[in-house]
């Protein structure tokens, strides 16, 4: 078979030297889960968690949707220029986002880009207002008059039609209003499968942002991680790999790996991580959970597929020893008693420059067992099985079926 991959990935790696804010060894935290909308107001909930967030080493807080929302939770957006949510009204938000400032923190706003709900119709769009053919012809609602869809379908609301210029126009001004108005530094593009790529860098290079990460969420054969893995780098390909996609082959192989002890799986047939980071780990946004893949307050959702929650430390400790931009899960960090266990292997992260692009080389990879030497510089164990390296490495950090050794 042969590998695609990024046809800019020897650009990345030749610019390595030349690196945003964000790249090298960034750490993110996703600032909020489901049930969030519930504990009101949220915002305030975030602005007494920034200076503990800071201490811990996190570089970038992903906030929940802010504008108003036709679902508690922020992903039916109405008014766009409403940032008054279930998470709390625009001041709280505004003070949110100056005290994660005020602590060196960048802001990333969760953007709904692909659909967008009526009023108090199917598709009266106001704040701003635009017509029926601002939505696709092929969308549910029959009277929305756009061109057809350049992307996958989105049943719960209205599907955007891009190919209208008032309507991105109108698009780019939002977010830039978000950013010079609100302060977001940056966006995470929702459901970026929606509509075409092309439209993507139409906004990102009108807005500018500090860090831009996109959701391409796709069903993965775990015995052809090859070609989901090709789907991600297909997009960012198309969007010449300025937008960063979330790894979610990492995250279906680790947590394969570690329901069934095929560890094996964790290396691929060039004994490369299996993941995205295997491929184009500077691009790579990895992480082990998030609003949607979790357990929702005790059960499963539709499109919940939740990593085994007695291994998350398997789990962090593979993410934040690898390439890749790794981001942790709000419950993971904050309610689930491993905040400093976590917060250990960030300063093990940060203390050997472990970053988006280092050197992974697979020692072994068996029945219950994975190890690693990443950049020389540390070797990190997971899985049951009894491993260590020789004397000459110091054990720095071990925990439930992982173990950290340096030189």
């Amino acid at each position: 078979m042969s590998q695609k991959r990024g046809k800019f990935l020897f650009i990345l790696y030749f610019f390595h030297a030349i690196v945003s804010y964000c790249g090298e060894n960034t750490v993110m935290l996703q600032g909020f889960h489901w049930g969030s909308c519930n504990i009101s107001p949220w915002w305030n909930v975030l602005s007494s968690k920034a200076s503990e967030i800071s201490k811990a080493q996190i570089d970038i807080v992903w906030f929940p949707p802010s504008q108003d929302s036709l679902s508690d939770e922020g992903y039916l957006p109405r008014k766009l220029y409403v940032q008054d949510s279930k998470y709390g009204t625009m001041n709280q938000l505004q003070s949110a986002i100056n005290s994660m400032h005020s602590y060196g923190i960048k802001v990333l706003a969760d953007v709904v880009l692909n659909h967008r709900v009526g009023v108090k119709d199917w598709a009266d769009f106001k704040e701003p207002d635009w017509n029926l053919d601002a939505c696709t012809k092929d969308d549910e609602y029959k009277k929305c008059s756009g061109n057809y869809d350049t992307g996958k379908p989105y049943e719960a609301a209205r599907d955007i039609d891009h190919t209208q210029k008032y309507v991105r126009d109108s698009l780019k001004q939002w977010l830039l209003w978000l950013r010079n108005s609100i302060g977001y530094d940056g966006w995470r593009y929702d459901y970026a499968m929606g509509f075409a790529p092309q439209f993507f860098i139409e906004y990102n290079d009108y807005t500018s942002p500090l860090f831009s990460v996109a959701e391409i969420w796709d069903d993965l054969d775990i015995n052809n991680i090859d070609s989901h893995r090709q789907k991600l780098c297909d997009w960012m390909d198309a969007t010449k790999g300025k937008i960063k996609v979330f790894d979610f082959t990492t995250k279906g192989v680790l947590q394969y790996a570690i329901y069934t002890g095929e560890y094996w799986r964790l290396s691929d047939r060039q004994g490369k991580p299996s993941g995205l980071i295997g491929w184009w780990p500077s691009n790579a946004v990895t992480f082990i959970d998030n609003h949607d893949t979790a357990a929702r307050q005790g059960s499963l959702s539709h499109r919940s597929w939740p990593f085994p929650s007695s291994q998350l430390m398997q789990g962090y400790a593979y993410i934040l020893t690898h390439p890749g931009i790794p981001c942790i899960f709000w419950p993971h960090f904050f309610d689930s008693g491993l905040k400093e266990e976590i917060i250990k292997l960030i300063q093990i992260r940060k203390k050997y420059n472990l970053n988006s692009n280092s050197n992974v080389y697979i020692i072994t990879a068996t029945t219950n067992l994975y190890a690693a030497n990443i950049d020389n510089k540390i070797i990190v164990k997971i899985g049951s099985g009894n491993w260590s390296p020789d004397s000459s490495w110091k054990l720095v950090l071990s925990g439930n079926n992982y173990a950290i050794w340096s030189k």
